[in-house]
């Protein structure tokens, strides 16, 4: 697949800008289509996003909205395959912004390549874990069952770790599995959205696509971390060279078309390990403890099954610690002058979707 050419949307963030790097070594021509927003992309003192440093001085750089119709044109012209990663990622409840980008956005994708006749040989869209919510639970007298969203009331007592909904026994987190799905909120609603456009519209029009179902980590930088709920929530963090990689191997394996996968460290970590290790790597010496808030629409733990991408020759090779010691490196040389995250939580508590506790 030497010299072929990858359309890598949200090219500029993160996973993106590691898969453009990881696609390069294997020969692929790069091209990056991203919006460069100045909430979640370096700006100047304008106000602007500007194109990051870090990026590839070989790739082709092209400013523009997954949600323009003529950008998508410019963007596709050429290309063989599309990495698809652009989207809006938080629990800011502004609905109409993540249909549009997240949902409407990826069907223009499909839409402009049927009508265009565009010979794309394969998609891989971008996901999240968060589709499966409480995902199953495994109790003692009742079996494998499927909680749903937990009560906010339960929540607003600061009880954390879910029962069984039927008899009210203690349970057992079971790994998610690509076979379940109950997006608990409007992110995740939009992002299986996505996922079905891709997976369905893609057998539709012959075009094979794949879904990867990605837990992405933020990380607050010069600050401790905000832990929400008690901090002991399970999470499936993955270093972004392995998600590089996986985003690679399933655009050049045949068995993953029409597929969806979980990408994942494999095991569980608790969020207070990770805001320890986050401080450490910062060189900061402060005591975390629970913040006595959480967030609306959240998930208590996010743990995946990863034997389904295993089987396509692909693991994770970097440890939490090394993944968490070169995002904060890598975020320290961006200089970034401004606090995203902490802006995102600011607002989310102001529209009531962060919320306190009262014991």
């Amino acid at each position: 697949m030497s010299g072929a050419r990858v359309l890598i949307t949200g090219g500029a963030g993160f996973i993106g800008s590691h898969t453009a790097d990881e696609l390069s070594k294997r020969g692929y021509k790069i091209r990056i289509l991203d919006n460069l927003s100045p909430g979640v992309h370096f700006s100047d003192r304008a106000g602007r996003g500007v194109w990051p440093n870090y990026l590839g001085r070989k790739y082709q750089l092209v400013k523009g909205d997954v949600r323009r119709r003529s950008d998508w044109e410019k963007s596709l012209d050429g290309v063989d395959y599309v990495v698809h990663l652009a989207a809006l990622a938080d629990l800011v409840p502004d609905y109409e912004e993540f249909f549009e980008i997240n949902v409407t956005g990826t069907a223009l994708l499909y839409q402009v390549i049927r009508e265009r006749k565009l010979p794309i040989k394969k998609i891989v869209v971008a996901s999240t874990q968060f589709v499966y919510g409480e995902g199953r639970l495994k109790c003692r007298k009742d079996g494998v069952v499927m909680p749903g969203q937990w009560e906010t009331e339960r929540l607003d007592r600061g009880d954390w770790e879910p029962v069984c909904p039927g008899c009210g026994g203690e349970i057992e987190y079971l790994k998610y599995e690509e076979t379940h799905h109950d997006p608990p909120n409007h992110y995740s609603i939009t992002k299986y959205a996505a996922e079905m456009i891709a997976l369905k519209l893609g057998r539709i029009n012959n075009i094979p696509s794949v879904a990867m179902r990605i837990f992405a980590l933020g990380v607050l930088v010069g600050k401790a971390p905000v832990v929400y709920e008690d901090g002991k929530q399970l999470r499936d963090f993955v270093s972004v060279y392995d998600v590089a990689r996986a985003n690679a191997v399933v655009l050049e394996n045949r068995r993953a078309d029409y597929e969806n996968f979980n990408v994942g460290g494999g095991q569980g970590r608790t969020v207070v390990g990770l805001a320890v290790g986050v401080c450490e790597a910062m060189g900061l010496k402060v005591r975390i403890k629970p913040s006595g808030k959480y967030r609306v629409g959240d998930a208590r733990h996010c743990v995946s099954d990863i034997s389904k991408l295993k089987g396509l020759g692909w693991e994770p090779k970097v440890s939490m610690e090394e993944s968490i010691k070169e995002y904060v490196e890598w975020l320290k040389r961006q200089r970034l002058n401004e606090d995203y995250l902490g802006a995102a939580q600011k607002k989310m508590q102001e529209l009531d979707m962060v919320r306190q506790v009262h014991v």
